[in-house]
């Protein structure tokens, strides 16, 4: 179970396109099949000065708490993180990352709990949160496959995904048209499964998230209520 809530609370804290920046806002709840319990999640993005974004994300969960913020900039069509931030609290240790992307120096810098990282930094690389802006903005610009060089620990992993097709999402601000992607994992080292739903009409905000673990658990987090760039985010109902 606690590895559920750990994937639960990381995802949602759940980007060749034309990029053009909205902000917005999202409010989910979480529920698992297994058990009574319920969390909730703010996620958002927000212009800051001089060409800067910042995306954060806050969740509670149980007695869980995380905050996990990214800063960016896009240049050509590329997303270029600044830097990334993450705090865990309350599920046994807690766990508190930091980096700087240095593009003057092209190195990333940082910790992660406790342990020094330095990687070399080349465009394209992206922060646990900044590769989500990423794939949000891919789905929009109709690809279907994609794949994303993303720092994690003191490595650099390749995250891959596929669109499956389009679905219709019921949630609480109503029934929203999305496209259904899912997390591509070699069969042979992980049995997880990985889906999520972007809305169509609505910038491609995520509405959905489904999570199977390897010991069969499966919970699921769902839009409550949003705003991008200042609308209201509300779907067809019954």
């Amino acid at each position: 179970m606690r590895r559920a809530l750990l994937f639960a609370l990381t995802l949602l804290s759940l980007p060749a396109l034309a990029v053009e920046l909205k902000p917005f806002s999202a409010s989910y709840t979480a529920d698992w099949k297994q058990l009574p319990v319920s969390g909730s999640a703010e996620r958002s993005l927000e212009a800051l000065d001089n060409g800067v974004w910042k995306l954060n994300f806050e969740a509670s969960m149980l007695v869980a708490s995380l905050t996990e913020q990214s800063t960016l900039r896009v240049d050509k069509e590329v997303f270029l993180p600044q830097t990334y931030l993450y705090e865990r609290n309350g599920l046994g240790k807690g766990k508190k990352i930091e980096y700087d992307f240095d593009w003057s120096a092209k190195q990333v810098i940082g910790s992660d709990r406790d342990t020094p990282v330095r990687l070399p930094l080349n465009r394209g690389l992206l922060d646990k949160s900044t590769y989500q802006l990423a794939l949000q903005y891919d789905v929009a610009a109709g690809t279907k496959s994609m794949s994303y060089q993303v720092v994690d620990g003191d490595e650099v992993e390749t995250y891959d995904f596929r669109v499956l097709g389009e679905e219709t999402v019921r949630t609480k601000a109503g029934l929203i048209d999305a496209i259904k992607v899912e997390r591509v994992r070699d069969p042979t080292q992980s049995s997880r499964k990985t889906i999520l739903w972007f809305a169509k009409d609505w910038d491609f905000l995520l509405v959905r998230l489904h999570q199977v673990e390897k010991d069969g658990k499966e919970y699921q987090i769902m839009l409550k209520d949003g705003t991008v760039d200042g609308k209201a985010v509300a779907g067809r109902q019954d």
